[in-house]
């Protein structure tokens, strides 16, 4: 492939996939490893799963919740106790079965110390933290109990595609175990619009909430929820779930309590997650063919500044006058996120120093030469237009703006992406249309159908490689409406997608 002097060696129109990969690779996000699926994250991907995770974790808290951990290996018989978990698992678990490693007597290792019972690494973490609940609670008065653990999983992935789907990942996943079913419903939905609220406010990703039909449900749950949000490719990414589990997990585990009556009850618990796949969405929503483009408020640094040198002799006044400049922006902030600034003193290229930060997504570049030190002022570059736009302010003046043009850029990359949505969803109410929609190799979008549960499953639905991604909330009755693939009377309106 041919290497562009600027922005990617294809685009977005060219080859979606082989776009994402390069944004990843320019804006020097993360790398796979000697692992198999395994990725490593690098310092500017990890900045931003630092933001995700320290913005989540404040909210989380405001919510009553704490934070503990739990081991990584489990015994194998902890995942046979729930029928409908270990089916939902059982192809993705990487198992261990030995305890140590020996010479082969020709210079190489081989695997000793065969286990009694193999250890599953954790997929999810129900099981292990399910028999810790069932030793801490004995009494109505334990509940309820509400953790959040920030941890990585393994899940044994054919196809990994960095962030998006990868062997190993990172995530949070939050377990709670309540006295009243009502109240662990509550639980359920109110971590959900907490993850509405994250992701549409920092991420600037509009997303659908709705309720996961029962072939997409959880493993063992018995409500699953989910946000869903659109890619620029036309195809779905769940950016988050929250699961109701009943009491199927409490039976399972025995996490049983005396109620006030003395009674033996079975707790109502719940579990809800994000992961780095949060990366690989804003990646798709927002990035375009010059490279990564990031909301202001999850962006590792939001201003950096680029002092441009063309005779050594004035250097000391550039940089000088760079050192001031940041002093004079420290203190900014966004919202509730601090504004951070940093000076770009690499020795290279102008050119190439600029279009690295572009691939990189920096917010707002400063530009800072001779002319600017003798007029005072600053050359301001937004991300968000293009790489040859600019204006000249003056320094003290773009202090006082700064602040503003975070904002507008963070709210401007939120509408963009909801127009685009809004235009690539499309109301269905006929088959042919549902099959054109998503024939020839086309992603289609959102199509909005009538449907009803006996269309689980239905041969298109395998034959086009799309699926239902939520019965969205708040949806107007569909009375009189057809299901499109069985012809039955409906009783949802679904949203169907092809998804990552």
């Amino acid at each position: 492939m041919k290497k562009k002097m600027n922005g990617m060696p294809v685009t977005r129109e060219e080859n979606f996939p082989e776009w994402y990969q390069q944004v990843v690779k320019s804006a020097d996000l993360a790398e796979n490893s000697c692992t198999r699926g395994c990725m490593v994250i690098k310092p500017w991907g990890y900045g931003i799963w630092e933001n995700i995770q320290k913005n989540l974790d404040e909210m989380f808290k405001d919510t009553g919740h704490v934070n503990a951990y739990f081991p990584l290996l489990m015994p194998m018989s902890f995942l046979e106790k729930e029928a409908e978990f270990v089916d939902g698992f059982a192809k993705e678990c990487a198992v261990v079965t030995h305890h140590r490693l020996e010479g082969d007597g020709e210079g190489g290792l081989k695997p000793a110390g065969k286990l009694e019972e193999p250890y599953i690494i954790r997929p999810t973490s129900e099981a292990i933290i399910g028999d810790s609940y069932s030793r801490w609670v004995q009494s109505y008065r334990d509940l309820p109990i509400l953790i959040n653990q920030w941890a990585n999983v393994m899940r044994w992935e054919m196809r990994t595609r960095l962030f998006l789907r990868t062997s190993e990942f990172l995530w949070q996943e939050g377990h709670t175990a309540h006295a009243y079913k009502e109240e662990a419903q509550e639980e359920t939905m109110k971590m959900l619009d907490v993850y509405e609220t994250f992701v549409k406010e920092y991420l600037a990703i509009p997303v659908i909430p709705g309720q996961k039909t029962p072939d997409e449900k959880f493993p063992g749950a018995v409500d699953t929820f989910t946000i869903e949000a659109m890619m620029q490719d036309c195809k779905a990414v769940q950016a988050g779930t929250s699961h109701f589990l009943g009491q199927n997990f409490a039976k399972a585990y025995d996490i049983s309590f005396q109620d006030h009556k003395g009674q033996e009850q079975h707790a109502w618990t719940t579990s809800w997650g994000v992961s780095t796949r949060l990366v690989g969405a804003l990646i798709m929503t927002h990035s375009d063919d010059d490279g990564l483009l990031l909301p202001p408020k999850i962006a590792p640094q939001h201003i950096v500044i680029q002092p441009i040198i063309q005779k050594e002799e004035q250097r000391w006044d550039v940089l000088s006058y760079c050192e001031n400049l940041k002093s004079m922006l420290k203190g900014l902030r966004l919202g509730d996120v601090k504004v951070r600034t940093y000076i770009d003193d690499r020795d290279i290229q102008t050119g190439h120093k600029s279009w690295d930060n572009i691939k990189k997504g920096v917010p707002i570049r400063l530009e800072v030469g001779m002319k600017e030190v003798q007029q005072d002022t600053v050359c301001v570059k937004r991300r968000d237009q293009g790489p040859k736009e600019k204006m000249l302010v003056d320094k003290e003046e773009f202090a006082g703006m700064a602040e503003g043009i975070l904002k507008e850029m963070q709210e401007n990359l939120y509408q963009r992406a909801l127009e685009f949505r809004e235009a690539n969803t499309h109301e269905i109410d006929d088959l042919d249309m549902f099959v054109e929609l998503y024939s020839e190799g086309h992603h289609g979008g959102f199509a909005v159908v009538p449907w009803c549960e006996e269309a689980i499953d239905h041969q298109v639905l395998s034959d086009l490689k799309v699926t239902p991604r939520c019965i969205p909330f708040n949806q107007e009755g569909v009375e009189g409406k057809k299901c499109i693939f069985t012809g039955k009377d409906a009783t949802h309106k679904v949203i169907f997608a092809k998804a990552y």
